[in-house]
């Protein structure tokens, strides 16, 4: 069946934004390195108008081999610190108190709206069509709807603040400017992610551990499985990708067949032992260096410096959870 919204359209709306943002910086003559800081985007935005194009024109294996290029050249840009933030066309602070006196809470009512408007458009429109055309991609319907709900967000916040969507355009360059690389830091770790699967990590871990570690040792392994879940968390940035290497290579050969662990509540606490490691990562960059760039805080790693103490003792408490509840 035909689809009205297809994630591919998403990919390209996402990429014609991008574009947007590299044209106004490319004519911001306040940004010392406005070119390197145009291409980084411009090598991104390619990636969801022109993946396609690619991979009809290449086939598939050399399309991937132009993308991993592009990866790396973006890498090379942001760790060479040729990313900068320019000028923008910002209100007075006292218009801005005065515009955030006049809203009040009502400012708050995007940003409510996404999570909102996502959840029911995934509960609500599963399966839906009208004249044999599903609404929304049945196989990626939460992204589907969650564009549906950016988009209504956005016409709220010009219905509240009577902007334009020019203005919108801009105000997303400053904060894309504000955060720099680590916006793309979520999709480039999905990528790193995959990549470990592929490489069978789990399996090198489950090697390792067997070198140093009686197998008979419960309480080692409980403390071995939590704290590399959260340690490699911490490098992932997500424990979603830091959970099927180290369950495969600790928590299935040495907890469940070995000794026995129920695999529901263990695989649980181990996700939650995950999270902890969220909470002290930059890699996590949605959750700790975005808030910090959009309080506009002086120390980009407070959020994670005050996160620290509650990490540490969760994480203690995920150990002694874990050791006396999930064994049969």
């Amino acid at each position: 069946m035909k689809t009205l919204l297809t994630i591919n359209e998403i990919y390209y709306l996402v990429g014609i934004i991008v574009m947007l943002l590299v044209g106004m910086t490319l004519r911001d003559k306040g940004n010392p390195k406005r070119l390197t800081t145009a291409l980084f985007w411009f090598l991104f935005g390619s990636v969801f108008l022109f993946g396609d194009m690619l991979v009809a024109g290449l086939g598939k294996p050399m399309a991937y081999r132009v993308i991993g290029v592009v990866v790396v050249v973006i890498s090379l840009i942001a760790g060479c610190g040729l990313l900068s933030a320019g000028s923008y066309l910002q209100r007075s602070a006292a218009n801005r108190q005065a515009s955030a006196n006049r809203l009040g809470n009502w400012i708050f009512l995007p940003a409510l709206l996404i999570p909102l408007i996502t959840v029911l458009c995934t509960v609500l429109l599963k399966n839906v069509a009208i004249g044999g055309v599903y609404l929304l991609d049945q196989k990626q319907l939460t992204l589907a709807a969650l564009c549906v709900a950016s988009v209504c967000a956005i016409l709220a916040g010009w219905k509240l603040t009577g902007g334009t969507p020019l203005q919108a355009v801009r105000e997303s360059r400053r904060l894309v400017d504000a955060i720099g690389w680590a916006a793309i830091l979520p999709q480039m770790l999905a990528m790193l992610g995959g990549v470990f699967v592929a490489a069978q990590t789990g399996k090198s871990v489950q090697e390792v551990v067997t070198l140093f570690v009686n197998p008979d040792s419960r309480f080692l392994l409980v403390v071995i499985y939590c704290v590399g879940m959260a340690l490699f968390t911490m490098i992932m940035g997500n424990a979603f990708a830091a959970f099927p290497v180290m369950t495969a290579g600790i928590a299935l050969p040495f907890l469940i067949a070995g000794q026995h662990a129920d695999p529901a509540p263990l695989v649980t606490i181990g996700m939650l032992a995950g999270y902890c490691g969220t909470l002290m990562t930059p890699m996590a960059a949605n959750y700790n260096i975005v808030p910090a760039a959009l309080l506009e805080l002086k120390d980009k790693y407070k959020v994670i410096k005050i996160q620290i103490p509650t990490a540490v003792t969760l994480l203690a408490a995920n150990i002694l959870l874990m050791y006396f509840i999930v064994f049969r």
